[in-house]
């Protein structure tokens, strides 16, 4: 299950993730992050609001993969920004293309997921559909959910070295600075329950909601 597990979390598995910055790209040009201080605020902030807004729906897909339409539905409920809200569709459904022909035939639920979200007519949010693959695919939900944390700070790093705000020898060591906070993270919200997802970090979403209007932009949000 390790071989998976890495095979997940590997840059050169393709779901998406880098083509997003959630919302670093119009913090920094709108002023709200210019040097590393204020990076590390940004990612310390950013990896707390996936803790409460993001995790708990991991964990409930992961434990009951039947209840992927009502978690998706609240997804779509909770995120009320536009640009967030169409990223999270975006990465959910490449997620899931990636997932069913990387492992096709490696669970009979997995090859029939994308025909019933059709059926259902879901929007494919990136989170539910994250804890319902990695459940069938027999990862385990603290594995999952590490695992979720881990892409979600590699993915804002990533896209700090192409903003230009560190080098990527940096980007290493910042990683490593968070290690205690993503586990940190993982422990306090891992129990929250999907009904009780909130903002901890609203100013992110604002400046992620900016995207659409920037002058020039590198990332798709």
């Amino acid at each position: 299950m390790k071989w998976l597990v890495w095979q997940l979390g590997d840059s050169a598995f393709p779901v998406g993730g880098f083509a997003h910055s959630a919302g670093l790209e119009a913090a920094v040009q709108l002023g709200e992050v210019e040097d590393e201080a204020q990076l590390r605020r940004f990612l310390r902030d950013a990896l707390w609001q996936a803790g409460h807004g993001s995790l708990p729906l991991v964990g409930a897909a992961h434990d009951d993969p039947q209840r992927l339409a009502e978690l998706d539905a609240l997804c779509d409920a909770f995120l009320t920004g536009a640009v967030a809200n169409r990223a999270s569709r975006t990465q959910g459904r490449a997620l899931l293309s990636t997932c069913s022909r990387a492992f096709a035939g490696a669970a009979a639920q997995l090859d029939s997921l994308s025909a019933r979200c059709r059926a259902l007519g879901l929007c494919m949010h990136q989170t539910p559909l994250w804890g319902v693959i990695t459940s069938v695919l027999g990862v385990g939900r603290q594995d999952a959910e590490q695992l979720f944390l881990h892409l979600t700070l590699r993915s804002l790093l990533s896209a700090a070295i192409r903003l230009g705000l560190l080098g990527p020898l940096q980007a290493q060591h910042e990683q490593f600075q968070l290690s205690a906070t993503l586990q940190e993270v993982q422990t306090r919200c891992s129990q929250i329950a999907a009904e009780d997802v909130v903002q901890t970090a609203p100013l992110i979403e604002l400046f992620q909601s900016a995207h659409d209007r920037l002058y020039s932009r590198l990332f798709l949000s």
